[in-house]
């Protein structure tokens, strides 16, 4: 056998490898139920009370809070605007979804190098990282389209009840609020797979929400109705993963907890193997 038709083979069987690691990691997501619904609490029950409680909250906004909030930002110092202007961009999904799938990634590759322990390592990484993934595009996703469908117009001298439906222009997709929408997305994925993340993650979603009507780009209605959308989409890809045992695994009295992840030595001693040292 020539070299060159060596180095071929095993190309081949590297590219095999990882198309393997990825189907494997695909057919994890999508596995059967291991929990029955009994297990959770119905998702179904409190999306709809959520949803009913959001609608009286947005419409209660649009009417007594929506004109006030944006007349009250356009007096505000401009320092202060410009401030907010700055913070506004990180609430933009980019800055978690390309880490994420970047992480999944590479333990998708990892995986394939790892051997039976290192595997169990990167694959308990890789379901974290993609839960985290999807907590925070699908509520995106669905605000992106729900928004232009709808077509409310942003903060403008047409006040807060100017509509042009099923528009798709960047100035009618103003409800409700993409960035808020990931800020609360990401603040309650991030807080179930680590609870001690929660307070500043919230912190942080908060910020973003205010910096969008501080900056005039969206009414208080908009952000409330995003961090419905955010918060009840994150819930709900983590009850799929938790009805499948991943990630996360549902008690007796329908309550969800995260599983223990793999140490942060293991972690380091799984890289170590990866990288030689």
């Amino acid at each position: 056998m020539s070299v060159s038709t060596g180095k071929a083979r095993d190309a081949s069987l590297s590219l095999r490898s990882v198309a393997a690691s990825f189907a494997a990691g695909l057919a994890l997501l999508v596995r059967p139920r291991r929990f029955k619904a009994s297990r959770l609490l119905s998702p179904a029950r409190h999306v709809a009370l959520g949803a009913l409680a959001g609608v009286i909250i947005v419409l209660a906004a649009m009417v007594f809070l929506d004109a006030r909030a944006a007349a009250f930002a356009h007096t505000l110092p401009f320092a202060l605007i410009e401030a907010f202007n700055e913070i506004t961009d990180f609430g933009q999904s980019g800055w978690f979804l390309w880490p994420l799938a970047v992480l999944t990634a590479l333990t998708l590759l990892a995986n394939v190098a790892a051997g039976h322990i290192g595997g169990l390592v990167m694959t308990s990484l890789g379901v974290r990282f993609s839960y985290l993934f999807l907590a925070i595009a699908l509520p995106g996703l669905f605000t992106t389209i729900v928004k232009r469908l709808i077509g409310r117009v942003r903060p403008s001298d047409a006040g807060p009840f100017a509509y042009v439906p099923w528009s798709w222009r960047p100035e009618y997709a103003s409800l409700p609020s993409g960035h808020a929408t990931t800020a609360v997305a990401a603040a309650v994925a991030i807080g179930a797979v680590w609870p001690r993340a929660r307070l500043p993650m919230w912190i942080f979603a908060v910020v973003i929400a205010l910096s969008r009507v501080v900056i005039t780009a969206h009414f208080v209605s908009d952000v409330i109705a995003a961090g419905f959308v955010g918060a009840a989409g994150a819930l709900l890809i983590r009850n799929w993963f938790a009805a499948r045992g991943l990630v996360f695994v549902p008690a007796i009295d329908g309550t969800v907890h995260v599983k223990p992840g793999p140490s942060w030595r293991r972690v380091k001693a799984v890289a170590a193997r990866l990288f030689g040292r």
